[in-house]
């Protein structure tokens, strides 16, 4: 019988924090508030017929009660929303409408130590673009939450290309407990190239000294080379788009640069089939005004996948095949395997749900990895000391 540790998932989405941690972790309490994301969820994870999560709780965030959670988390994860913190995003920061949602999560958090039923470990997920989003002032205010309530912390950041052909890096946070020592294996004295990037190190250099005082640099083991590239996860016949008219890959073609039509010529010049990625992107002129330009890649790698807010953030396929160019926007199926999901997960019929969900959504390998990592040896740890 396998030993499962219980957690709490905020934020939860389609479940693919779920999914990464694995059976040996056990999902006491779940919370999402959209319920389109919600029913997938529940398409995956429930039981019974029709399918039910008891666990599951869909309210917004701030509708969740103290009294709602059962017991005491080995682990608490919140991939809490990023559009405020996001590169791309309108700055509003962490008080904005979306990424604000992470005050009342931590709240809560606040509320499982008044009551000594604080989790040992603490994952927060976001874009990088959280590092520095107001001058890092964002940053520095997550991390005195965490140390307010009485937690050490360790961010890095990584990126999904090491695991699937997608180009997503990402911030966690993994903070634990003061006072709990985390295996001297996973810890090092400094930064370690693989996931401390140079804005996250700069942004440790600008905290005051008793922040720099609870930060841990985590150590991880360099992951194997990835095995596959985007054309062997692109579907010959794919279900939920159709290929562009002739007229409508001319029309993407002329919308590129010099730059990115060199590239297209040089793909054809290949004696095998080509896969590149292009996304549709406002680019300045000399007038100050801004033309939209299409922008391709073919360095076996997608772009990040996004919400699909307006046509600039949809991602599209293009096929070189010597003198044969297709394109067609990406599949829902094509973006759940860049999300390391697998085949057999329910996919929303809506194009756009479907495009929302994974581009919201968790790179699952990624969190297996990071599972691997720290987070099944921090809970092993704990459990040691405890029957100890």
């Amino acid at each position: 019988m396998i030993n499962r540790t219980q957690w709490y998932e905020f934020f939860a989405g389609g479940g693919m924090a779920r999914m990464g941690l694995g059976p040996h972790w056990e999902c006491v309490f779940a919370n999402e508030w959209c319920e389109k994301k919600a029913s997938t969820y529940v398409a995956r994870f429930g039981v019974g017929v029709p399918k039910s999560c008891s666990e599951l709780k869909i309210c917004d965030v701030a509708d969740v009660k103290l009294s709602d959670l059962p017991g005491q988390p080995a682990l608490v994860w919140a991939s809490f929303p990023c559009q405020d913190l996001s590169l791309a995003g309108m700055g509003a920061g962490l008080h904005g409408n979306r990424s604000g949602t992470f005050t009342p999560f931590w709240r809560l958090v606040e509320g499982l130590a008044r009551e000594s039923r604080s989790p040992k470990i603490v994952v927060l997920e976001n874009v990088v673009g959280a590092i520095t989003s107001h001058g890092g002032k964002d940053f520095e205010e997550i991390l005195r939450r965490l140390g307010d309530t009485g937690y050490v912390f360790g961010p890095l950041v990584m990126d999904a290309s090491h695991f699937v052909p997608q180009s997503r890096p990402r911030l966690f946070i993994i903070g634990v407990r003061h006072g709990f020592r985390p295996p001297t294996e996973i810890t090092a004295p400094h930064p370690y190239d693989f996931c401390h990037s140079a804005s996250l190190c700069q942004a440790f250099g600008r905290l005051p000294g008793l922040l720099r005082d609870s930060w841990i640099w985590w150590k991880t083991a360099v992951p194997p080379p990835r095995e596959k590239v985007l054309a062997d996860l692109i579907e010959d016949e794919p279900s939920g788009v159709s290929w562009h008219t002739k007229e409508q890959t001319e029309r993407l073609l002329e919308m590129m640069s010099d730059v990115n039509r060199s590239k297209v010529q040089k793909a054809r010049l290949f004696e095998r089939r080509v896969v590149g990625t292009v996304y549709r992107r406002t680019r300045p002129t000399g007038g100050g005004e801004g033309v939209q330009r299409a922008e391709v890649r073919f360095d076996d790698v997608a772009g990040c996948l996004r919400t699909p807010v307006g046509g600039s953030s949809r991602q599209i396929i293009l096929v070189v095949e010597g003198k044969r160019i297709r394109s067609r926007l990406l599949s829902p199926r094509e973006a759940a395997r860049l999300m390391g999901v697998p085949d057999d997960y329910p996919i929303p019929q809506n194009y756009n749900e479907a495009y929302h969900l994974f581009g919201d959504g968790l790179a699952v390998p990624v969190v297996r990895y990071l599972d691997e990592c720290l987070l099944t040896p921090l809970a092993s740890e704990g459990a040691a000391s405890r029957a100890a």
